[in-house]
């Protein structure tokens, strides 16, 4: 299935029914006044999370998505129907924009939550509600309101703990697919993994596991934060993660350099949102099954400690390294959840 992580809609609320302009006509009843009923209300448009999708798709081809309008009045008292509200799956962690005023509408976290994006109008009411005792016989009535409409613009943002990112080809969908049961594709060329692939990690035994979420991110490429490679729309899948898991690596490519290409990626971070480079971040040296990543290993994590970070290192490969930095990852996200619920 194709990955869809933003599109642009028009919701259209139901518009209310008109209220009823009758009389009773009932035999030895002559001024039985006024019956008209009021007008259904519209209906409304609304978003439910669904955690068994993980694209905007379909929503791309729905440019316009409306609510039913209510039912007008009717005479004998009868009151119209309200129109059905129309709901519409999207997946967990979906963003909800006005494109008019780019004002966040609000957002889609969990499962079976609802999210009201355009409310339905009021139902007219009728002429029965108008009667006095120096107007018995009313001929007037309200006309529904129209239901509300918006242009929205969805963005899918990726619900994870841990956000891995690096260069190209730097292991990250290898270790993920270590760790978890998600398979994203490895293969030795860049820019193999063309959307976020989202695995889910247990640690610490069957009795009171810790189990946290980690992204994949497309390989990011100086410029990113502008859009150089697959640029913005993935560094926004970053946005809620609670820690960073930074690989870097050996790479022959000039003017590649793993402390280079660290300190370019933590620029393109701050550059796209501030709030990100202050995330917790646990920085590695991946492919250390390779002779010549081991051997080159001392020497970077002294390169890396002068500029106050400490280099692990792991071989996603043969599971070097990865236990440890599991559980690392672990502690850290259960801390960030203790401060989260305590703020709460």
């Amino acid at each position: 299935m194709k990955f869809v992580d933003e599109c642009k809609v028009t919701v259209r609320a139901g518009a209310g029914g008109n209220g009823a302009v009758a009389f009773r006509r009932e035999k030895y009843v002559p001024y039985g006044g006024p019956s008209g009923g009021d007008g259904g209300k519209g209906g409304d448009v609304v978003l439910v999370g669904d955690g068994g999708l993980s694209t905007l798709i379909d929503l791309t081809y729905a440019h316009t998505l409306e609510a039913q309008r209510g039912e007008h009045g009717q005479g004998k008292d009868c009151y119209g129907k309200a129109g059905s509200d129309l709901v519409v799956r999207v997946p967990v962690g979906t963003r909800v924009i006005d494109r008019a005023t780019d004002q966040l509408v609000g957002e889609v976290v969990a499962h079976g939550q609802r999210l009201l994006v355009a409310k339905g109008g009021a139902g007219g009411r009728g002429n029965i509600h108008f009667a006095t005792p120096y107007d018995r016989a009313p001929r007037r009535a309200e006309p529904g309101e129209p239901g509300e409409v918006r242009e929205l613009r969805m963005e899918l943002v990726v619900l994870a703990d841990v956000g891995l990112l690096g260069f190209p080809n730097v292991g990250k969908s290898t270790l993920i697919r270590a760790v978890s049961r998600a398979r994203p594709e490895v293969a030795d060329y860049p820019f193999t993994t063309l959307r976020p692939h989202l695995g889910v990690v247990s640690v610490g035994g069957s009795h009171d596991p810790t189990i946290f979420a980690m992204a994949d991110i497309p390989g990011l490429i100086p410029g990113a934060s502008e859009g150089a490679g697959l640029g913005i729309r993935f560094l926004k899948h970053l946005d809620r993660t609670r820690v960073l898991l930074h690989l870097v690596t050996l790479d022959y490519a000039p003017g590649r350099d793993p402390l280079k290409d660290y300190t370019a990626l933590r620029k393109e971070l701050s550059a796209f949102d501030p709030r990100l480079a202050e995330r917790p971040e646990i920085v590695v040296l991946s492919k250390c099954d390779l002779p010549e990543v081991d051997e080159a290993y001392k020497k970077l994590r002294t390169r890396f400690r002068r500029k106050g970070i400490e280099l692990r290192r792991l071989s996603a490969a043969t599971g070097d390294g990865v236990e440890a930095l599991m559980n690392e990852l672990a502690a850290i996200v259960s801390e960030a959840r203790q401060s989260a619920s305590k703020s709460d």
